[in-house]
């Protein structure tokens, strides 16, 4: 463990109502192995952070007293992975059946990205640098 303030961000627990639907998801879309699972959650491993995609019920006793949203209150986060191609990482996803939000687009901040979003209205984003800038 480290002894600094602030760490490292190691691990993100994320809330699904649908667990499998979320998991066949997230096999699809990012082609990574699970790092652990049971019953109630897997985790995936993307390089240095543990994505832990858990199922609704179980959120109450790690969070309380604050509730669990429900998946209709709309994405209140947006998870961005570095990408060296935008475009060609959107196609892969479009290959896999992930359909984009948005993008790719220019951004006026001087990246280029795409979103799409998991069963339970997760929102990631794809980012790299604009082509010839």
């Amino acid at each position: 463990m480290t002894t600094t303030w602030p760490g490292p961000i190691s691990a993100i627990t994320i809330f699904v109502d649908d667990l499998p639907a979320a998991l066949e998801f997230y096999d699809r879309a990012f082609g990574l192995p699970r790092h652990w699972e049971d019953e109630s959650s897997a985790v995936y491993n993307f390089g240095n952070t543990l994505i832990n995609v858990l199922v609704s019920s179980q959120a109450p006793e790690l969070i309380e007293p604050r509730p669990v949203a429900p998946e209709s209150a709309g994405s209140r986060v947006q998870f961005t992975l570095s990408v060296d191609d935008v475009d060609a990482t959107a196609a892969g996803l479009a290959a896999r059946n992930v359909a984009l939000l948005n993008g790719p687009v220019d951004r006026p901040w001087g990246i280029r990205t795409a979103a799409f979003a998991d069963p339970a209205g997760h929102v990631w984003e794809i980012a790299g640098p604009i082509a010839g800038a």
